[in-house]
């Protein structure tokens, strides 16, 4: 049973061409939308079958759209938000797929008209790949979904974004905005600089063949540049605290090492694994 008339999708990259097709194979939409500014990738998300119509107009791609999706790079959210609430029908919603929601969250809230109901959301999936091609039906599968709901935000407007990413396989949960950005700072946003900055150490030595364990590790370190430094930025303060938190663990480590004090070092080893261990 299809839930809305149309669906737009902003920005057709990996996200918002997976949502696409998510939500076309799931039937949620009679007709998915999508709005980009190359018509290059407009045609290779209707081949993908990420969508059923694509502009480049943006009154064209929204004014009649039940729901209007932001699948952009964080810091276009807002200015984008802006734009598009201008061409919207009154009553429509629009959410984002941004990473980080403090200032986004904070900023919508703020300048929506009143007639556009804003969710904030996070659909936690992706890749380290990047672009339409990288697109994937699946994406979302067996994957969580955070909403950043504020007292200004339309309960029937929640629920309605609710469905839509349990509709392409998301579990969902609701938080504060600042909640999110401190939970993203310490289980996303740090492990990306960790991974960059092995990988930098690393490959300083010159070695001939890395272990498998190792670029496992550091996978994460190939994502999009231009995408993980409006991430880091848009959430310094949240991310700057973790890093301060993980640098006094990394020294009481490091002093272990120095100091050859191996039975403290080992109880260190033992509390991170049991700390592991209690992880889902």
């Amino acid at each position: 049973m299809q839930n809305w008339n149309q669906i737009t999708i902003v920005g057709l990259g990996l996200m918002g061409g997976s949502l696409g097709m998510a939500i076309k194979r799931n039937k949620l939409a009679k007709k998915v939308v999508g709005l980009s500014r190359n018509s290059k990738t407009i045609a290779a998300a209707k081949r993908k079958r990420a969508i059923d119509e694509g502009t480049t107009n943006v009154k064209k791609a929204v004014e009649d759209a039940d729901i209007v999706i932001l699948a952009t790079p964080v810091d276009l959210i807002v200015p984008m938000a802006k734009h598009l609430a201008k061409q919207m029908r009154p009553g429509s919603i629009l959410t984002d797929v941004g990473s980080t929601k403090g200032d986004i969250v904070r900023t919508l809230d703020r300048v929506m008209p009143a007639y556009i109901k804003y969710v904030g959301s996070h659909p936690i999936a992706g890749s380290d790949q990047r672009g339409i091609a990288a697109a994937q039906k699946d994406l979302f599968e067996d994957t969580s979904c955070i909403l950043t709901p504020t007292r200004k935000t339309s309960k029937s407007a929640i629920n309605q974004v609710k469905r839509l990413w349990r509709g392409v396989g998301q579990t969902v949960t609701t938080m504060t905005p600042l909640a999110h950005d401190r939970l993203l700072a310490g289980t996303s946003h740090l492990p990306h600089l960790v991974a960059a900055c092995l990988t930098d150490a690393v490959s300083q030595q010159g070695l001939e063949k890395t272990p498998k364990s190792f670029l496992e590790m550091t996978r994460i370190a190939q994502s999009d540049p231009d995408l993980w430094d409006d991430i880091f930025i848009s959430n310094r303060e949240e991310l700057l605290g973790v890093m301060d938190r993980f640098e006094k663990t990394w020294m009481a480590f490091k002093t272990d090492l120095e100091k050859g004090r191996r039975s403290t070092l080992r109880k260190r080893l033992e509390k991170t694994q049991a700390e592991r261990q209690e992880l889902t």
